[in-house]
């Protein structure tokens, strides 16, 4: 089978184990919203007797690619079996349509997980106990990794909990544990911010006296340093407090090569950089 971001072939190895051979398409630092198919990719997906996806509109440059392969193979979008009144929607740039990164909320993306679960049942009725006990286990790790998060993130004095980033990935991941988010770009890394942007952004630095702002494996670092430029221009001194793993995971064989390393990096990231005191000018 295949799947294409890092997180959704994590959760199929984890609950495939042996029974499955799991081919990820989308491997570190590599973004899902302009990444498009190479030729090999198609074979793997033309042979494949299972893919799987997030949808959304996630993989937006490879919609084309599945949606012919939805006519011959078997295709599931496991963020789209998420019931809808739990989404975020998207942006008024995107009308009608949903913030792809379900992952960041853990409790959320358990449902993703049992979706995930459910078409490896279907795809291998026999093996169905196997999934279903491997997919119990994982997710009680995931809901203790959920209570995690909360009791990290609410060590963060609450006017700190401000989260700053490249783009707006991580809206579910306020929602879920209280922090304040805002992104340079929209949900998606298509478009290059502008002038007015880096600005806008800058200035609420300073206003809210962030200390630090982070950048994603997945989004050229030059996207956050005009930022903090700007901030310098101010008089003021904006640090970068570390790298997050957004839209893609870390290294195979690395703690942030799995979801639950890449949300517990993510989170230790934050702490650590957010609960010292403000920079001044």
């Amino acid at each position: 089978m295949v799947a294409t971001v890092g997180m959704i072939t994590d959760a199929a190895t984890r609950i495939g184990g042996e029974r499955v051979e799991v081919t990820g398409l989308m491997g570190p630092g590599v973004d899902p919203h302009l990444y498009r198919a190479t030729a090999g990719d198609v074979r793997s997906l033309a042979a494949a007797r299972l893919v799987l996806y997030g949808g959304l509109h996630l993989e937006a440059a490879m919609g084309d690619v599945l949606e012919e392969m939805g006519g011959r193979t078997r295709t599931v979008a496991v963020a789209e079996r998420i019931p809808r009144d739990r989404l975020l929607a998207a942006s008024p740039d995107y009308p009608g349509q949903f913030d792809p990164h379900v992952w960041f909320d853990v409790g959320l993306w358990t449902e993703a997980v049992r979706a995930v679960a459910d078409a490896l049942v279907e795809l291998d009725p026999e093996g169905e106990s196997y999934y279903r006990e491997r997919a119990t286990s994982y997710l009680q790790e995931l809901d203790q990794l959920d209570g995690w998060v909360r009791e990290q993130i609410g060590s963060i004095p609450p006017e700190r909990r401000i989260l700053v980033t490249a783009h707006d990935a991580f809206h579910y991941f306020g929602r879920a544990y209280g922090v304040e988010v805002r992104g340079l770009q929209g949900i998606s890394t298509v478009v290059e911010p502008g002038a007015a942007e880096v600005q806008g952004l800058a200035r609420f630095l300073v206003e809210r006296q962030v200390p630090a702002i982070f950048v994603e494996s997945s989004v050229p670092r030059r996207t956050l340093e005009a930022v903090t430029a700007a901030v310098r221009a101010q008089g003021v001194t904006v640090e970068i407090g570390g790298e997050l793993f957004s839209d893609a995971m870390g290294p195979a064989g690395t703690p942030e090569g799995s979801y639950v390393g890449m949300v517990r990096h993510n989170v230790q990231t934050l702490v650590d950089a957010l609960s010292g005191p403000p920079v001044l000018p």
